[in-house]
């Protein structure tokens, strides 16, 4: 078993500190030069879209889709999960305060991917028996006609499955389990039980209850902690410059800080930094698609702009926020080798005592749950794709299992597997993405927002479609 470990934990290696970072920043920089820098010159178009269609309590999600924000919410809720509060201690441990810079800078391009992701989920979104879909496997289908696209977007929902519905949940109960038995000495299995009956009820209420419950568990769980981190930042302001200084110089100049204790490098700072942004955001995986595609908008490129808003929140607002409680409480990164959500806990243990680690208890619950419930949806969206509607019974009851054994499980080859099915569902996502960048950017090129407009010569209409 330890062989098999050591096997997949040395191909996860390659993926993610190379082959992958090339590949999705690679993507993410094609897609910023053809859109011609789309993430800043629709950036404010984003947020009107957001925040101008925000509601905690909007129309019910149906057979024709959710609202705009229910989707961008079921995708946050996906994207910001356990990684947002471990991810940016690892990077930090891993390769010092400058791998927040890299990690900004993946998130930049990424939020052309995922632009391109959303736009491509709408265009080829399907009703399949009354009930509007959409996802990476229909988009690959259209992008390589014939049997071989039919088999690499069965081999995507498949890894899906697994990586996302099934270990991936595994991973995000086990964190709640570990965080309520540090903080509130409740047994695993307690936790592992409650939490598999609230998600079992809200999977058996279909999309509308899934709508219903993001689209307030996300803005109050953001919400929540980007006070409770403000808060942190606030009482150690006299920090905060050397915190920034800290990041910059050590994106490019790491020994001249930490690299002489820590053995950290511009290398490691690129790599871990690239590398837990992009499993933080997901820009590229092929995940957040699923719920962007049922958005009901009149244009494509109106999700596409929502879609880079919820890589903007994950990434540049809690991501960073984490990064800055950590560099401001004056911890010593040498002491927390390989204990990511312990340096976090204990950046906000240093000025709250116990409640400063029950709060973080808490913003897990709230992280980890919302990533179930998102993950599970995109999981079902392929299990209706390989298997119809039949599946979707014996799904949902394997999944609420899973999350159970989750919480009571801790075993590293499980972990293991489920970096290495993310790894692997990226690719048909990308070769699909880049073989249709022309029809994102004839999308993007045809849209005008607001009504539609007379052009100065022959007075002709230009519709907004």
């Amino acid at each position: 078993m330890e062989l098999i470990n050591q096997i997949i934990s040395s191909v996860n290696s390659f993926f993610w500190d190379f082959a992958l970072l090339i590949l999705l920043c690679g993507t993410g920089v094609f897609f910023t030069i053809r859109l011609k820098f789309v993430q800043i010159r629709k950036l404010g178009q984003g947020f009107k879209s957001v925040f101008g269609g925000f509601s905690l309590k909007g129309k019910a999600a149906g057979k024709d889709g959710m609202s705009s924000f229910q989707s961008l919410a079921t995708a946050v809720a996906a994207q910001v999960g356990t990684g947002n509060l471990a991810g940016a201690a690892t990077a930090i441990i891993s390769g010092g305060p400058g791998a927040i810079f890299w990690m900004w800078i993946s998130a930049f391009f990424g939020m052309a991917t995922i632009f391109a992701e959303a736009v491509l989920g709408q265009k080829f979104k399907k009703t399949v028996n009354g009930e509007v879909t959409g996802g990476p496997v229909y988009y690959i289908t259209s992008a390589f006609k014939g049997k071989f696209g039919k088999v690499l977007a069965g081999v995507f929902a498949v890894l899906l499955i697994f990586a996302l519905g099934f270990i991936g949940n595994m991973v995000q109960s086990n964190s709640i389990s570990d965080a309520f038995s540090t903080a509130f000495h409740i047994p695993p299995y307690v936790t592992g039980i409650v939490v598999a009956l609230l998600v079992g009820i809200i999977f058996f209420g279909g999309v509308k209850r899934i709508a219903a419950v993001t689209e307030k568990i996300v803005p109050v769980m953001a919400f929540l902690y980007i006070i409770g981190a403000v808060i942190v930042i606030a009482f150690n302001y006299q920090h905060i410059g050397g915190a920034f200084k800290s990041i910059f110089v050590c994106a490019f100049a790491p020994s001249s800080v930490f690299g002489g204790v820590a053995g950290v490098t511009v290398q490691k700072a690129v790599r871990f930094g690239i590398a837990r942004g992009l499993f933080s955001n997901e820009a590229g995986m092929g995940s957040t698609p699923h719920a962007h595609a049922i958005a009901k908008v009149k244009h494509p490129c109106e999700q596409g702009f929502v879609a880079m808003i919820g890589l903007f929140i994950d990434t540049f607002v809690i991501l960073t926020l984490t990064a800055l409680v950590i560099l401001t409480s004056n911890l010593n990164l040498a002491d927390y080798a390989g204990k990511g959500i312990a340096l976090t806990q204990d950046a906000f243990g240093n000025l709250f005592g116990q409640v400063g680690y029950m709060f973080i208890a808490v913003c897990l619950l709230f992280f980890a749950f919302s990533t179930i419930i998102g993950w599970f949806f995109f999981g079902q969206t392929n299990i209706k794709y390989l298997f119809g509607q039949k599946g979707v019974k014996v799904y949902t009851l394997l999944v609420i299992v899973f999350v159970f054994i989750g919480s009571t499980l801790k075993v590293d080859l499980v972990w293991s597997l489920s970096d290495l099915f993310n790894g692997m569902m990226v690719i048909p996502n990308l070769l699909a993405l880049l073989a249709l960048s022309g029809v994102v950017a004839k999308l993007e090129k045809s849209y005008l927002p607001g009504p539609p407009k007379e052009k100065r010569k022959g007075k002709k209409k230009v519709s907004s479609k």
